[in-house]
């Protein structure tokens, strides 16, 4: 008998780019290989925001800036684990990567390269400038060759720390660069954090004392543009710290179109979303769907779908139940939620899109046209009677079925309890009556120059008997216009020249 070893699996390693930190700036194929890693070794300077992209399963490992891992590297690509190596920036353009490449090569290890949006390049693109071509990029350090940098043609990338910018700019007048030459300098690039300086050479010392940390200088011609070019910090909500105030699992995609306009979103969920405490109703009706007990369901909110869906999901069936019964939806996000489970919506309001702009479009029962008179209406526990009243006045029977419950969540820490009440925020965004209950119930009320933007009446309402201020109301009750509208009132404030609310704020607290 001949007997075989048994081989180890092939193992992999990726020196892998992280760019400026922004997982929106990764490439694909980078992000594709975080989600399949066995092991993440992850220089420190990357991030926590491209780590988050790591699969459920990886070991990560952060490791601190200048530690060369090539060894480490080989050995785990020789025990057949799937391995990336995150490096900020371009994995090629400091000495870390080569030296990391040539030592799995030297390994006899699988190797692939996964390019990263370099500092130099992603921060003055979101600074508005331009830095084109012949351009010459150096990091400023001890030995810098500044004659040979002022003497360069082109437009000059510094890659430098916020202290060194007046010396910097020093060496290069010295050296022969005009000291009125245009100058921009960006700390925290790409981020939320991001602010940029215009200067000249001769001005820099002076209007760079209030930046600290790294930035990237640019020096030429290209800064001229700048302001005119700027389109990261010119968003309407740049530099608004906004409390989103909805339940976890919600508060995703709206945080996601907040920092599309700039804004920096803190989530406080304030409602938890629970089954109903007695399950028998909800069987009965989901059960009554596929029975022919109703001619209609009713959907008020996107929780009601998930709701009917998992009890569907939990019985083993699927949006098929649903032929031969009609169905509406209060609003676009609830229709959307439907579209999502399989399901095409007979009826959303043409007007507004709420209880009472439901029953507007909503047909009186006839007994000649339908051949069933009941209406099953999965809602939360704490719903109001408005739709149940006006369906019954139509002549429909109502099967109303507390489909979840929706609870108090538990109070966010004290930090975001103080900065709420003591005004930490530029704004508040408030999606339903509850989370206005809620949110002051668990942290306390908003500080009276904290923007309110409210989804809509009925909300506005719950606000102001509470005490509460509403600055903004959405011209339509769903999230998307909500943001919208709240961009729209910055807009109008930067334009008339007034900072982010809590900009005031800080100033005061700084002199004190």
């Amino acid at each position: 008998m001949s007997s075989t070893r048994a081989r180890k699996p092939a193992g992999s390693v990726a020196l892998v780019g992280a760019g400026t930190g922004d997982p929106g700036l990764l490439a694909v194929r980078a992000t594709e290989l975080l989600s399949a890693a066995d092991l993440v070794l992850a220089d420190a300077r990357c991030g926590d925001a491209v780590l988050a992209l790591a699969g459920p399963e990886a070991e990560v490992v952060v490791t601190a800036p200048g530690d060369l891992q090539g060894a480490a590297l080989v050995a785990a690509a020789k025990e057949g684990r799937t391995v990336v190596r995150l490096l900020p920036g371009d994995p090629f353009v400091s000495d870390e990567g080569p030296k990391e490449a040539e030592a799995v090569v030297k390994g006899k290890q699988r190797l692939e390269v996964v390019p990263g949006v370099p500092h130099a390049v992603a921060v003055p693109n979101y600074a508005g400038v331009a830095i084109g071509l012949p351009r010459t990029v150096a990091r400023v350090a001890d030995g810098t060759d500044w004659r040979g940098l002022a003497a360069a043609p082109g437009t000059l990338v510094l890659l430098a720390t916020a202290g060194d910018v007046g010396k910097a700019a020093a060496s290069l007048v010295e050296h022969g660069r005009k000291a009125d030459t245009a100058v921009s300098v960006t700390v925290g690039g790409t981020t939320s954090h991001q602010r940029t300086v215009i200067t000249t050479l001769n001005a820099a010392d002076t209007d760079v004392r209030g930046l600290d940390g790294d930035v990237v200088v640019v020096v030429g011609d290209p800064v001229k543009k700048a302001e005119r070019l700027s389109w990261f910090e010119s968003r309407p909500l740049y530099g608004w710290k906004v409390l989103v105030p909805r339940t976890r699992d919600q508060a995703g995609a709206l945080s996601a179109q907040l920092r599309g306009y700039g804004a920096v979103p803190v989530e406080v969920p304030t409602i938890a979303v629970e089954p109903p405490r007695t399950p028998a109703p909800m069987d009965r009706a989901v059960k009554g769907i596929g029975d022919g007990r109703y001619m209609w369901v009713a959907f008020t909110s996107t929780n009601a779908v998930k709701a009917v869906r998992e009890k569907l999901e939990e019985c083993g069936l699927d949006a098929r139940i649903f032929s031969g019964v009609k169905v509406a939806a209060v609003g676009d996000a609830t229709a959307q939620a439907l579209v999502d489970f399989g399901i095409r919506p007979d009826l959303v309001p043409s007007g507004e899109q709420s209880s009472e702009g439901l029953l507007k479009d909503w047909a009186p029962y006839d007994d000649t046209f339908d051949p069933i008179d009941r209406v099953f209406l999965p809602r939360a526990d704490i719903a109001t009677d408005t739709l149940v009243a006006g369906l019954k006045d139509l002549g429909w029977a109502v099967d109303d079925v507390t489909a979840y419950r929706t609870v108090r969540a538990a109070p966010p820490p004290a930090e975001t309890r103080e900065a709420l009440k003591g005004g930490g925020f530029d704004a508040v965004l408030f999606t339903s009556s509850s989370t206005v209950r809620n949110l002051v119930g668990i942290a306390g009320k908003p500080h009276d120059t904290t923007v309110l933007a409210c989804i809509g009446p009925a909300t506005k309402a719950a606000a102001e008997e509470l005490g509460l201020r509403v600055d903004v109301l959405s011209p339509k009750p769903d999230v998307a216009t909500l943001v919208e509208a709240l961009a729209d009132f910055a807009a109008a404030r930067r334009a008339a020249g007034e900072a982010p609310p809590s900009a005031g704020r800080k100033k005061k607290a700084a002199k004190r």
